[in-house]
């Protein structure tokens, strides 16, 4: 009678160890998947209702990357709803809006920026609103501002701290400006243009040009809007970020007068020079006048010197026998009937 094929004993139990293996297995991929759904279950299904096109392995291995599902799932609804091109291939797919918050940028301000620009009928595609936004710029404020232009105040107070500029006519009056300038941002130059702070700069230029090139001020004050117009027919927001749409003088006052302060402060230095060169010319002449008395005291003494010399140089020619009295002649009749008095010969000897 045939016997059935009998295993081996250990042949049964690597079957076993093999079986409980699988059941463990399934059991934890079972529980791994229970988990996902649990988890990104409403997320999968709220992009699954709105046609956002984010699968569930999506969704799990976005926690591996360290990006917030939420975000992009709600980044994925807003396009589909406004009707942008969120194709994996072509338009604003998953992989994009993970590599740009990767990247550090702002996913749902960028989604609002697109969403407010398609609305306007402003061309902006992601990659350059993805690319504004990378470089530190308010991608939303930009769109913004192209819609609804703002306006700038020149100067601006909260930076420069004046409320006006200051500019002084060819006739020397000073002319104190607030000046307000409407921009609308430029998207083709967003990304390498030049901000707001150039706008007021060139604009202040302008203004402070115009009004030196002006003859006098009540030019400036009789046709504002031609100072204006001219600074504006510069091309001031050339290389910028911005349009400018219109410069409006907001505010006007007459200064001081600069010039006359000017050529007074001139006459008061040439007073100044003038008088440091006469202080120069009268210390030389003092100078030279305490040198005249040196050279009279130092003549002094040496005539002193030389008449002390004179007894010396008398006795000895005495001594020498070359010094002799000289001779008065005596009259005949003197000499015979005359006699000196006393007195005289006293007189004369003491002499």
């Amino acid at each position: 009678m045939f016997e059935p094929f009998a295993l081996p004993l250990a042949a049964v139990d690597f079957r076993a160890a093999l079986l409980m293996g699988g059941i463990a297995v399934a059991a934890f991929l079972g529980l791994v998947i229970v988990g996902a759904v649990f988890k990104y279950g409403s997320l999968w299904l709220q992009a699954y209702m709105c046609g956002a096109d984010v699968s569930l392995m999506s969704l799990i291995g976005m926690s591996f990357r360290q990006v917030k599902p939420g975000m992009i799932v709600t980044a994925k609804v807003m396009g589909r709803q406004a009707g942008l091109n969120i194709d994996r291939q072509q338009g604003m797919s998953t992989a994009r809006l993970e590599a740009h918050f990767l990247a550090g940028g702002d996913v749902t301000r960028v989604l609002q920026a697109i969403i407010a620009a398609h609305r306007a009928g402003i061309d902006l595609d992601f990659d350059r609103a993805a690319a504004v936004d990378l470089a530190g710029r308010d991608v939303l404020d930009a769109v913004r501002t192209s819609v609804s232009p703002k306006v700038i105040d020149c100067p601006e107070p909260q930076r420069s701290g004046k409320t006006t500029l200051s500019a002084v006519a060819k006739n020397g009056i000073e002319l104190r400006i607030h000046v307000r300038v409407t921009v609308r941002t430029n998207l083709q130059q967003l990304i390498g243009g030049a901000t707001e702070e150039t706008i007021i700069a060139r604009v202040g230029q302008g203004i402070v040009s115009a009004i030196g090139s002006s003859a006098t001020h009540m030019e400036v004050l009789s046709m504002p809007d031609r100072i204006s117009k001219g600074v504006l027919d510069r091309g001031l927001d050339a290389n910028t970020a911005f349009e400018i749409v219109s410069i409006d003088i907001a505010d006007i006052d007459v200064g001081e007068n600069i010039g006359a302060r000017l050529q007074t402060d001139q006459a008061e230095a040439d007073m100044r020079m003038a008088q440091a060169r006469a202080e120069v010319r009268r210390a030389d002449a003092v100078a030279c006048q305490q040198e005249m008395k040196a050279r009279v005291a130092q003549s002094r003494a040496a005539l002193v010197l030389a008449e002390a010399e004179i007894p010396s140089a008398i006795a000895t020619a005495v001594r020498a026998g070359r010094f002799h009295a000289p001779r008065v002649p005596q009259q005949p009749h003197q000499a015979v009937h005359e006699k000196p008095c006393p007195a005289r010969r006293q007189g004369e000897h003491v002499a």
